[in-house]
């Protein structure tokens, strides 16, 4: 994220969102690679030996899916306001199709043609980015002098995951989660998560109004780390109880409380704690979103190649998951050097 220095004129980046970008693909990198061995739902590779099982990881999984996407879509929402100012109508939408639909293109039709049905695979967050950003646009188009603006308080943070999880309770008894469905034929949705998308994208264009990131007090962003952290902990200790029941009948309630929560108070921790970069973590950033494009191929190729591998369960997603992440970076890098590549990746 940019910002004009008064007093310099120079736009330094925001490294903490960088540093935190990275750490979110490489948490997508693992969620992805344990599908194989727990039950994470459908995935296209599934191991032939049946003790590559770890029943446990289905907390990790839904501990992620309560925020990591929702965290993506905030931070993505955060550039589009300057974004649209610095370039106006015509050049954000065409930087950010170019951006966002060429990668979709291609792994549609790489996923489309190896399973033989129209998929969109992981690239479906790169659909509704672009249709979030369109909104978005065509609104600071019609109405041009409309800004909203916030800045995160503890009251903003209760107000929005109140609302949130309210409305995902209701869309959750017609829609349960891990049910996709194609929004206008073309543009793959789940239906539990996606008003946490919209309402994420929503905190995050407002919030870029106003840099209300960088505004947000210390005390704020530490108790909403502690309070999503909490929700984590009890999430992770969800089992066959009265506590795991109550948590289940109001899951998405408790999910959305989980999300806002741990979104910000992770935005604070990386501001406060990890805002410095050096050459590594540079290298990493401007790798990390064409990683998050590459990863899944490469995640299945390597499945396949080390099937008979045995290491046990969890070395093997280990195993699976540090080369896929390393080799998603470097392949990025590589896939860069090529002419007019950086322009999509």
């Amino acid at each position: 994220m940019n910002y004009t220095n008064p007093q310099t004129g120079i736009k330094p980046r925001y490294h903490y969102l960088d540093n935190l970008k990275v750490a979110l693909t490489v948490l997508v990198i693992f969620h992805h690679g344990g599908i194989a061995y727990g039950d994470g739902g459908g995935w296209a590779y599934t191991p032939s030996n049946p003790d590559e099982f770890m029943p446990w990881i289905w907390h990790f999984f839904s501990t992620n899916a309560a925020f990591f996407m929702g965290l993506f879509f905030m931070i993505s929402g955060y550039f589009v306001p300057r974004s649209y100012d610095r370039q106006g109508f015509g050049t954000f939408i065409g930087k950010k199709a170019m951006r966002l639909l060429i990668p979709t293109a291609v792994i549609t039709l790489l996923f489309s043609l190896g399973s033989h049905q129209l998929e969109v695979g992981h690239t479906w967050f790169l659909e509704s980015l672009f249709l979030f950003c369109l909104i978005y646009a065509l609104i600071r188009l019609i109405f041009k002098t409309l800004t909203i603006s916030t800045i995160p308080t503890f009251l903003l943070m209760t107000i929005t995951a109140s609302a949130m999880g309210i409305g995902s309770y209701f869309i959750r008894q017609a829609s349960p989660q891990d049910n996709w469905i194609w929004l206008l034929g073309i543009i793959k949705i789940e239906p539990a998560h996606y008003l946490q998308y919209i309402m994420m994208f929503a905190l995050g264009v407002t919030a870029g109004h106003s840099d209300g990131f960088s505004k947000m007090t210390g005390r704020t962003g530490f108790t909403a780390l502690a309070i999503g952290i909490v929700l984590c902990i009890f999430n992770y200790l969800r089992a066959d109880n009265a506590i795991g029941a109550f948590i289940y009948q109001w899951f998405g309630i408790f999910e959305s409380f989980l999300c806002v929560f741990l979104c910000y108070g992770l935005i604070w921790l990386f501001r406060q704690y990890f805002s410095e970069t050096g050459k590594f973590s540079s290298w990493c950033a401007t790798q990390a979103f064409g990683a998050y494009i590459v990863h899944l191929p490469l995640m299945l190729i390597f499945q396949n190649i080390f099937d008979r591998l045995w290491i046990g369960a969890f070395c093997k997603f280990m195993f699976i998951c540090v080369i896929t992440t390393v080799a998603s970076f470097v392949l990025t890098w590589l896939l860069r050097l090529i002419p007019g590549v950086k322009k999509v990746l």
